[in-house]
């Protein structure tokens, strides 16, 4: 998979860098972030990747979305920066702080891991706006929390699973077992056992954390789908980022169906051998919820605090992509019906299982 990475880490030149300026008694190159003639004239905006990186059909290919689109219609210059393998927090602290250095407004870290090294490093840049998608744990003057009600979305595929399904028994595979994947857990069995109470849901995590590989690994996906396949599941709904590729594949060759996360993934590229088995995906509207954080430091308002997107507002929901799912009418209007029901707060979608 090749990935391109416009913001290097920093290294050992940017580090004499930062030595040197303290030495001299003037400010630390954290301290202030270069204006956009300094850097170049062209105002920018930046986001660092989450594991899996960009390329992973899910939610990081989400969010690389919304920047391009702030490119094409706000005429803004993007920077991405990758994770590394096995990296700290430390490294996530360098890559912010070298992104807002640069002049990046705003900054936006995708996925909750980047909350520590955002409370680190935002009071450190005043008049830049951080962003950081899946987490309300870290606030400030300058951070914006994107959030999404998952549950809710899943509880929708919950329902899809159980009318596609014809054994009755379904699968879920989360990447790694933290409170934001045990909320798709939880409202995705909530929908199964709504629309059908007799119906048997079968969980596995890929791994526990600090071990984040469940969200990186296609073979893990493909292996644990295998075995819920192998146990009667006629159809599997993976939240495990570019790990959920696998699960993907394994139900694909097993002619059954997977549900997608994030991104519609039936129309990922990288996933086009498959798409005939994908029946539907829980979207998250990363990508809006991207452009918006940009566009608002671009229109002069940065918004910040909690904003929260879910079915109300579109900002989660199913994808009907695939031609198949188009022609399961019953599908269809129980999905509706329930989508409706939670709107009008008729149903409250449980957030652990």
């Amino acid at each position: 998979m090749r990935r391109i990475t416009r913001i290097a880490t920093v290294g050992i030149a940017s580090a004499a860098l930062a030595l040197s300026a303290t030495a001299c008694g003037g400010k630390k190159s954290s301290d202030a972030a270069a204006s956009p003639s300094e850097a170049g004239g062209q105002k920018s905006a930046a986001i660092a990747y989450d594991i899996g990186g960009r390329g992973d059909q899910s939610f990081n290919d989400a969010a690389y979305a919304g920047l391009k689109k702030a490119e094409t219609d706000l005429k803004i210059k993007g920077a991405e920066a990758e994770p590394t393998d096995g990296e700290g927090e430390a490294d996530k602290v360098q890559r912010l702080t070298e992104l807002a250095r640069k002049g990046n407004n705003p900054v936006i870290g995708v996925g909750f891991a980047y909350a520590p090294a955002i409370k680190k490093v935002a009071p450190k840049f005043p008049n830049t706006t951080f962003g950081i998608i899946d987490d309300t744990s870290v606030t400030g003057p300058n951070v914006a929390n994107m959030v999404f009600n998952e549950e809710q979305g899943s509880y929708l595929a919950g329902v899809a699973a159980a009318k596609a399904s014809k054994t009755g028994t379904v699968g879920f595979i989360g990447g790694v077992e933290v409170p934001l994947i045990k909320k798709f857990e939880a409202g995705f069995a909530q929908g199964v056992k709504d629309t059908n109470p007799n119906a048997k849901v079968l969980s596995a995590y890929l791994t526990q954390p600090p071990n984040f590989d469940g969200f990186a690994k296609p073979d893990l996906g493909k292996a644990a789908a295998q075995g819920q396949l192998d146990a009667g599941a006629d159809v599997i709904y993976a939240a495990a980022g570019l790990a959920g590729s696998g699960a993907i594949e394994a139900a694909s060759a097993k002619g059954k169906w997977a549900i997608g996360v994030d991104s519609d993934q039936y129309n990922q590229a990288g996933l086009a051998k498959y798409k005939d088995s994908i029946l539907t995906s829980v979207t998250k509207d990363v990508s809006d919820s991207v452009f918006n954080l940009i566009k608002s430091v671009e229109d002069g308002k940065p918004t910040t605090g909690e904003i929260r997107y879910g079915l109300d507002k579109d900002g989660v929901g199913l994808a009907d992509s695939n031609p198949k799912y188009k022609e399961m009418t019953d599908l269809i209007a129980a999905v509706e019906k329930a989508k409706a029901d939670i709107i009008a707060k008729k149903i409250t979608v449980k957030t652990a299982p």
